[in-house]
C-alpha cells in the first residue's frame, strides 16, 4: 500500500476511511501491462475534475502504479484511489490537492461459475463516476448473499435494470449484445467488448418483465472479465451462448497496454 510512492501512514488512510470521499478505479496487471489502461487513465482524470476540481497528473499514476508492483509481473489486482488526506468532514470544501494511493491483492484464477441475481430497487449516487462511497451497494449485495443469491441487480422504481453491484450487465437478444438503457458506471471492460463486436451493441431500455424473452446475460468488469449470468430472480438462461462464448474470446483476444 503506497500512498504518491511512499508506504501510507495511519494518519493518511484516516481521512479516507473517516471521510470516504474520493474516487478509484481496478485494473488488472499482467506483465506490467492493463487491457484498456487508457481507459482506466481517462476515467480517472474524468472522475478527479469532477469530484476535486483539479486535474491528475496520469504520468505519475503510471509510475506509482510500477513502483507498487515492485517487481511483480502479476498477474495482480491494482486498485488506484484518488482522495486527499487534507480533507475532512469539516474541510470537505477547500481546494483539493488529491493524493494517489496505490493497493494490490492477487488475482483471482480459473472459470468462475454463473452468477445468481437478486433484483433490488437501487441507484448509485452520482452513477457515472467509480466513487469510494459503496455502502448503499454492499448492502444490497449482502442482503441479496444472505437470500441465496451471488449478486444484486440493480433496477430503477419503475422496474428498468441499470447495473450490477460492482459490474455492467449485458444481454444477449436475437443474436447481439444489448446494454441497459440507464444510469451506471461506463465500465472499462463494457467499452472494449463494444470496440471490438462484428455488430454494434444496442443500448435500450431493458425492464425486468422483459427477461424472459432474451437469450442470455452476462457482467463484465475487470477483474473477472466477462461472467455468465444463469439468473435474476427465477428467471433462467443458458450459460453456453455462443454470443456469450464470442464475447469472452473478443474480451480475451484485446490487447494490453504497457505501465
Amino acid at each position: 500500500m503506497e500512498l504518491n510512492g511512499a508506504p501510507a501512514s495511519p494518519d493518511q488512510m484516516r481521512v479516507l476511511a473517516l471521510t470516504n470521499y474520493g474516487h478509484f478505479t481496478s485494473m488488472l496487471v499482467k506483465d506490467f501491462a492493463v487491457r484498456g489502461l487508457s481507459l482506466h487513465l481517462e476515467r480517472l482524470t474524468r472522475d478527479c475534475r469532477q469530484l476535486f476540481d483539479t486535474d491528475l497528473d496520469t504520468n505519475a499514476v503510471r509510475h506509482q502504479v510500477r513502483h507498487a508492483l515492485a517487481g511483480n509481473p502479476g498477474p495482480v489486482m491494482v486498485r488506484v484511489t484518488v482522495y486527499d488526506p487534507a480533507l475532512d468532514l469539516g474541510t470537505i470544501g477547500s481546494d483539493a490537492e488529491p493524493s494517489v494511493l496505490v493497493t494490490t491483492r492477487p488475482a483471482g484464477h480459473g472459470a468462475l461459475a454463473p452468477l445468481r441475481l437478486q433484483a433490488a430497487r437501487y441507484q448509485r449516487e452520482t452513477p457515472t463516476v467509480k466513487h469510494v462511497s459503496l455502502f448503499g451497494a454492499l448492502t444490497h449485495r449482502r442482503r441479496a448473499q444472505r437470500a441465496g443469491f451471488d449478486d444484486v441487480l440493480f433496477i430503477s422504481d419503475d422496474g428498468m435494470i441499470s447495473e450490477a453491484s460492482t459490474s455492467n450487465i449485458g444481454f444477449v437478444r436475437q443474436g447481439r449484445v444489448v446494454w441497459p438503457r440507464a444510469a451506471w458506471l461506463p465500465g472499462v471492460t463494457m467499452a472494449l467488448i463494444d470496440q471490438r463486436l462484428d455488430q454494434p451493441a444496442r443500448t435500450e431500455p431493458v425492464n425486468l418483465s422483459d427477461l424472459q424473452d432474451l437469450e442470455a446475460a452476462f457482467v463484465t468488469s475487470s477483474g473477472t472479465g466477462v461472467r455468465a449470468v444463469l439468473s435474476v430472480d427465477r428467471t433462467e438462461w443458458r450459460t453456453d451462448h455462443e454470443v456469450l462464448d464470442k464475447v469472452r474470446e473478443l474480451y480475451t483476444e484485446t490487447p494490453y497496454e504497457l505501465l
